[in-house]
């Protein structure tokens, strides 16, 4: 995007480990005048587009992975003053004209393969002829080891081939957004569950239940979400599921690693979503924790609950605004909210999202669809249950009821709160003077503890 910079002057993107040929398109910030990519692991050729940059000063493209031929354009930048290209694997004869006459510019070591210019640069004479041998030779060789092995390969390819057909036919199908991060079974999963032993239950939810499985020789410990293909929705909630994370990539949201479409023993239609699996468990569980003799008790800091809530709206801005197509989650709540083992914030089940121009049409179709019930109770927008459309205005408000539980430890659906009565008004009528007495006690006692901690240290 840095090309759609036509009045950029100055670019520093070194030491950032940074891959790939250099982008073209640099070539249309005309105003640049210092352009630093050195310390990356840019290869490829330098790009012919970067002539456009007349008006240049400062070239640094040393310590990278560059290769091929230097071009002879580079000595027409009549502003040049540094020319630097140290340190990569650039070949052939240095240009002699314009720029490269003057060696207090330019920058060549550690080129091992370049010959010519100038004699102050030291460079060995090219030899083309020799050149010209070796790539002969070299070519020779490779043609009559393809053909030596031709007939070994192709005998090669066949048995492949028929042992990749052989394995389709007897194995489910096997889909993965990610490339098959893993490639997995019905066998494998109900190995890595131990049979999809209750013991192993992590959670339950409306359209299955969520196991803790290990997975290959690493032991790679996952997710595995298995639909209960019997519960009306289940198999939409799946199909969701694989179209969300078809589209979707960030740092906040669950990462599914692959899924499994196929029959299980029995014949019966199995389907399962495999994900990175969360060691801290979902945000309910920290807000609202079941006391436990082999546990310590679970509570979250002030900063700890800041933190995740920056992590979930971070997610939504991107569901929301940068998405190829804007998506809603539509089921924003603690449960769905899973925590890493750096207690990074991850948005998670995808089951009842919608794109918004998928929603919108689904509207105009049919106004009176089962929309209004989209969400969980205490969290879902009250104009869902009017019949409204979706939009991303719903999550919005499921975000404002999740912030209110996270400094309240307070639940929409508590019994304290009735028709007179919600986590709003609750909230409101305390600001500003008695916000302490709505604040979750976990909180003050917090904060009471490093008081004394900090005066016993002062005395």
């Amino acid at each position: 995007e840095a090309g759609n910079l036509i009045n950029l002057e100055v670019l520093d993107v070194s030491n950032n480990m940074l891959s790939g040929g250099i982008p073209s398109r640099l070539g249309s910030c005309v105003r640049l005048d210092n352009l630093y990519m050195d310390g990356n692991f840019f290869q490829g050729t330098i790009p012919s587009s970067l002539t456009s940059l007349r008006g240049i000063q400062i070239l640094d493209l040393s310590r990278n992975n560059l290769s091929g031929k230097i071009p002879k354009y580079l000595g027409d930048f009549v502003f040049l003053q540094n020319l630097n290209l140290s340190f990569n694997d650039f070949e052939d004869a240095v240009p002699t004209e314009g720029n490269f006459k003057n060696e207090s510019r330019i920058s060549l070591m550690g080129n091992t393969r370049l010959c010519g210019g100038i004699p102050e640069l030291q460079l060995p004479k090219c030899n083309f002829e020799g050149t010209e041998k070796r790539r002969l030779t070299f070519h020779l060789k490779l043609i009559i080891s393809v053909i030596s092995g031709l007939l070994g390969l192709t005998l090669v390819l066949c048995f492949l081939f028929l042992c990749w057909f052989k394995k389709r036919r007897q194995e489910p199908s096997l889909r993965s957004p990610e490339n098959s991060l893993l490639e997995v079974s019905y066998q494998t999963l109900l190995k890595a569950t131990n049979g999809f032993s209750s013991a192993n239950v992590i959670g339950v939810g409306s359209f299955g239940s969520v196991y803790k499985g290990v997975i290959g020789r690493e032991g790679k410990v996952v997710a595995v979400k298995v639909l209960n293909l019997l519960r009306h929705g289940a198999l939409k909630s799946f199909m969701n599921e694989c179209e969300a994370f078809r589209n979707i990539r960030h740092r906040n949201l669950v990462k599914i690693l692959t899924v499994c479409s196929g029959v299980d023993y029995q014949g019966n239609d199995f389907k399962a979503l495999v994900y990175e699996f969360m060691v801290n468990g979902s945000l309910e569980e920290w807000l609202h924790p079941i006391p436990r003799e082999d546990e310590e008790p679970r509570n979250l800091n002030l900063i700890q609950r800041l933190n995740i809530a920056i992590d979930v709206a971070c997610a939504l801005n991107y569901l929301h605004h940068h998405c190829q197509e804007s998506m809603i989650h539509c089921d924003l709540k603690p449960s769905n909210i899973l925590l890493d083992n750096e207690m990074i914030g991850h948005v998670g089940d995808f089951g009842i999202a919608r794109f918004l121009h998928a929603a919108t049409n689904d509207f105009s179709i049919n106004p009176t669809s089962s929309i209004g019930i989209r969400g969980s109770v205490g969290y879902s927008a009250p104009e869902y249950g009017m019949g409204n459309e979706v939009s991303t205005y719903g999550d919005v408000y499921s975000y404002g009821v999740l912030l209110l539980e996270m400094f309240t430890g307070k639940r929409p659906t508590d019994d304290m709160f009735n028709d007179s009565l919600n986590i709003h008004t609750f909230v409101k009528i305390a600001l500003p003077e008695r916000v302490a007495e709505i604040v979750d006690p976990i909180i003050l006692q917090q904060q009471q503890e490093r008081e004394s901690a900090n005066n016993t240290h002062n005395q």
